[in-house]
């Protein structure tokens, strides 16, 4: 009984906090805890990128070569420069077409491969293995090879194609103006459609395969199934994809510059070569830093523009 009486006399009450270190923290504490932890990230940013992007825009209103103080200043005579400028007004169109070769080929293309390897196909790890190989390589590295098989003396495809075709007179892929542009976007190709078949892979797993067996015992076909089924669901990545090939096409350069230098006859030039060929290599860093302006003003519009219109939906958690 005195045991008892004891436990019930004696409790242990917790005891109020007696230091600053544990009472809680105020709001103004935490946005200042906050803050230092954001102000690295935020000092790289504006660093390295927001100021960049400011010193363009001013160095793009002087008549400027890069070494010496600006004091020519023109106004918006740079822009006007370039879009009256036909070889820059050609950039802009084949830039345009390999976007539209990328969305029309590419993607599709893509598509049907993550669908071949995503489903029970014999040996579809090695297949998955062998279409990814070439994203991994640098764009160097991809350009100097493709050089070596476009060669038109023994190079690997004229030597293939002379195998097979008799009388077959070997074409300089890269030194034609009909077809230079279609061989660079199949060297694009070729580099890049493996990651989106990756992508598309990776969406294709986050489907349920219960819904489509539920749809192929109401009596779907495999075309209805993939139709109204799996490629509605596989919308956000495809979504995605698009997003990443526009500004991909948009900006794309090493392949272009060491294949063609945008040659032959600027037929293969876009919009990040002729800035490189007409600003930066020709000592017009003024004029250079204008069609850099532009290069990033139609990115920031179709960027901001496409996630509003079409990725808002998948920010907003819906298909």
């Amino acid at each position: 009984m005195g045991g008892r009486t004891a436990q019930r006399r004696f409790r242990f009450i917790p005891r109020e906090p007696t230091n600053a270190a544990q009472r809680p923290h105020t709001r103004g504490e935490q946005l200042l805890t906050i803050g230092l932890f954001i102000l690295p990230g935020a000092v790289i940013y504006t660093v390295f990128l927001i100021m960049p992007i400011i010193q363009a825009g001013h160095y793009s209103l002087y008549d400027w070569n890069g070494l010496g103080p600006l004091v020519e200043f023109i106004g918006f005579g740079n822009y006007t420069r370039a879009f009256e400028h036909n070889i820059f007004q050609n950039a802009v169109v084949n830039s345009l077409i390999i976007t539209a070769l990328s969305l029309m080929i590419q993607l599709p293309l893509a598509i049907v491969l993550a669908l071949m390897a995503g489903r029970k196909l014999p040996g579809r790890f090695l297949f998955r293995s062998i279409f990814f190989m070439p994203y991994i390589f640098s764009e160097i590295i991809t350009a100097i090879i493709w050089s070596f098989v476009y060669n038109p003396g023994g190079g690997l495809l004229n030597t293939v194609l002379a195998t097979i075709i008799p009388d077959y007179t070997p074409i300089g892929w890269l030194a034609n103006r009909d077809v230079a542009l279609l061989a660079i976007f199949f060297v694009i190709t070729w580099k890049y459609f493996g990651l989106h078949m990756i992508l598309y892979m990776a969406g294709l797993q986050s489907i349920n395969s219960e819904i489509e067996e539920a749809a192929r015992i109401d009596g779907a076909s495999e075309f209805g199934v993939l139709r109204y089924i799996t490629l509605p669901l596989l919308g956000p990545t495809i979504r995605l994809t698009i997003y990443l090939s526009v500004l991909g096409s948009l900006n794309q350069f090493v392949l272009i510059w060491i294949l063609t230098t945008g040659g032959p006859a600027n037929a293969t030039q876009v919009m990040a070569s002729y800035m490189y060929r007409f600003g930066i290599k020709s000592f017009n860093l003024g004029y250079g830093s204008a069609i850099a302006v532009i290069i990033f003003g139609i990115s920031l519009l179709f960027s901001l523009g496409y996630q509003r219109a079409i990725m808002n939906r998948d920010y907003a958690g819906s298909v």
